[in-house]
């Protein structure tokens, strides 16, 4: 079985703003990558997120983006022991409107290797996801950045 999660959380701010604060690297860099985000979520394009907690800028392809609706990522899983090599995990975002005018952001990870490392790295990153998910919940609705001074 490889691994794979689904974590969701709901904005009180219109689809396209949600949308908007993860596709716009300066909006992105307000509250989730903590050593910034070099380029725009565009399909076909390859974007650079650093996080100061996890040192290193590093590559994000950017599979698909349907505005105001979703974004697929895939990017490279942490190195592990297998001989197969490295091999890179996808990540789909979903942006729905609700009818109180909320925002419905889920965001499902997969492909992980059917491993020890595969199933640490999920649950590091699931971890991950949903710390992002308050985060673009506070910055969108507050303007706080949550993140700020949390890791380091």
């Amino acid at each position: 079985m490889a691994y794979e999660f689904t974590v969701s959380g709901r904005i009180a701010r219109p689809v396209h703003d949600v949308f908007e604060a993860v596709a716009d690297p300066a909006k992105l860099s307000g509250y989730f990558t903590t050593g910034g985000a070099v380029g725009r979520l565009e399909t076909g394009a390859v974007v650079t997120w650093d996080f100061h907690d996890f040192p290193g800028a590093f590559p994000v392809h950017v599979v698909e983006v349907d505005p105001d609706r979703k974004i697929v990522l895939r990017w490279d899983a942490p190195p592990d022991e297998d001989a197969a090599g490295n091999y890179q995990t996808t990540v789909t975002m979903s942006f729905s409107p609700l009818e109180d005018g909320r925002t419905l952001v889920s965001i499902h990870e997969a492909g992980w290797r059917d491993s020890e490392a595969g199933q640490k790295a999920s649950y590091g990153n699931c971890e991950g996801w949903t710390g992002m998910v308050c985060a673009l919940k506070v910055f969108v609705e507050h303007g706080i950045n949550l993140r700020e001074g949390f890791y380091k």
